[in-house]
């Protein structure tokens, strides 16, 4: 599967045929968004019954990851037909008017629901709808997207105003992140992750919100456990993303969770969880990673044209099997060095194979690096294997039938 080009929603439905009863509860799907990371907003991994043929960048596994829990909520919910399931997902980002998709998206989106809601699902994983923003900044997948799931909740028990509900959850969410960065002492870091919680808030504004405790009180009158328990969370991994708690953090995490209604135990565990993702994760998380803009360009094209290269492997091997000269070439160029006849050879004999295989071809267009990203954004379908990941075979059409 597939999450970057068309038809992935359609291939999800496919293979979760098989695992509908995987998550009974809410509370078993909830620890394995913790674990894999969706709850933090921090995506290091997806459902395990999910076979991939390439690597995932971290916002190909925050689709995956927000697809899987909005239909797991509908599944504990009582929801069944799969179809039924999209075209609710569908209406609920409606009526929250969550869509910025460009002309361009429009253009090359499909009359099917599942298809617009590829595109939906798209914008809504960025914090920008800006490609060229996207390339260079390093941070771009909404760390807020476990709010989508609570009001999908909401949605599915026919909660009457979903907008003012959204309001709440991300106004109380930064307040206690807020508050709870207050009682450490700020490093570079700790300023990254408020920045990136900040850029992902969709229905209120920071400029707009005072972060002096008074939020409390409201904290108070919000009965939701499962809102509670994600508030306690992002709190705890607030103060936990220096490695440390020393006694003033403690005492504001049980006193947050105090006031959220938890015991103790609950709370204990909030912080042994977050304990235990960044001790497994802690290499892979991006925010913590410094970079310079330079550096985040080169590290952002570097991963692109590593899944290129990786995502038309095959038909490279195919065009390389059938062009023995280059092959030749390529190995007497490891003994010695080419005169400037054969690199010419070479030079051109890839040019062909780079014409053969559209992706790569963009790479002898001028500023073909920069462009690339671009196409990327237009037509999925330029990862040609992406086709083949996506496509639903017939043991499973007949499954789902």
């Amino acid at each position: 599967m597939n999450p970057s080009s068309s038809g992935w929603i359609e291939k999800y439905g496919s293979v979760v045929q098989k695992h509908q009863d995987e998550f009974p509860t809410f509370e078993a799907l909830y620890a394995t968004l913790k674990k894999s990371g969706f709850v933090y907003g921090l995506n290091s991994g997806i459902p395990d019954f999910i076979e991939l043929e390439h690597t995932l960048s971290e916002d190909e596994k925050a689709k995956i990851n927000l697809l899987h829990a909005l239909f797991f909520t509908y599944r504990t919910e009582g929801g069944e037909d799969y179809s039924i399931f999209i075209e609710q997902v569908f209406k609920f980002y409606e009526i929250l008017n969550i869509s910025r998709a460009g002309f361009f998206d429009k253009w090359f989106t499909g009359s099917k629901t599942s298809a617009k809601l590829e595109k939906l699902m798209t914008s809504r994983i960025y914090i920008e709808d800006n490609i060229i923003s996207k390339t260079f900044n390093s941070l771009i997948t909404n760390s807020l997207l476990f709010i989508d799931v609570l009001l999908f909740k909401h949605f599915l028990n026919n909660h009457t105003d979903l907008k003012k509900k959204a309001e709440e959850i991300e106004y109380l969410a930064i307040n206690i992140t807020y508050d709870a960065l207050s009682s450490k002492e700020l490093d570079r870091k700790d300023n990254k992750l408020s920045q990136l919680l900040a850029s992902s808030l969709t229905y209120i504004s920071c400029a707009e919100n005072s972060f002096d405790g008074t939020y409390r009180k409201r904290l108070l009158d919000n009965k939701d456990n499962w809102e509670n328990r994600y508030l306690l969370d992002m709190a705890c991994l607030t103060v936990w993303e220096d490695h440390s708690l020393d006694y003033t953090e403690s005492e504001f995490i049980f006193g947050i969770g105090k006031d959220l209604g938890f015991d103790n135990t609950v709370i204990s565990t909030s912080i042994m969880d977050v304990t235990q993702f960044f001790k497994l994760n802690f290499d892979t998380i991006p925010y913590l990673k410094e970079k310079n803009l330079a550096m985040q360009f080169y590290d952002s094209m570097g991963k692109l044209v590593k899944k290129l290269i990786l995502r038309n492997s095959k038909r490279l091997h195919k065009e390389l099997s059938q062009s023995a000269e280059l092959v030749a070439l390529l190995s007497k160029s490891t003994i010695r060095d080419l005169s400037d006849e054969e690199k010419k050879k070479v030079q051109n004999q890839l040019l062909d194979i780079f014409k053969s295989i559209p992706s790569l071809a963009i790479f002898i267009l001028p500023g073909g690096a920069i462009l690339l990203p671009i196409f990327i954004k237009l037509i999925p379908k330029l990862l040609p294997s992406a086709f083949d990941e996506n496509r639903i075979d017939e043991e499973e059409d007949l499954y789902r039938k």
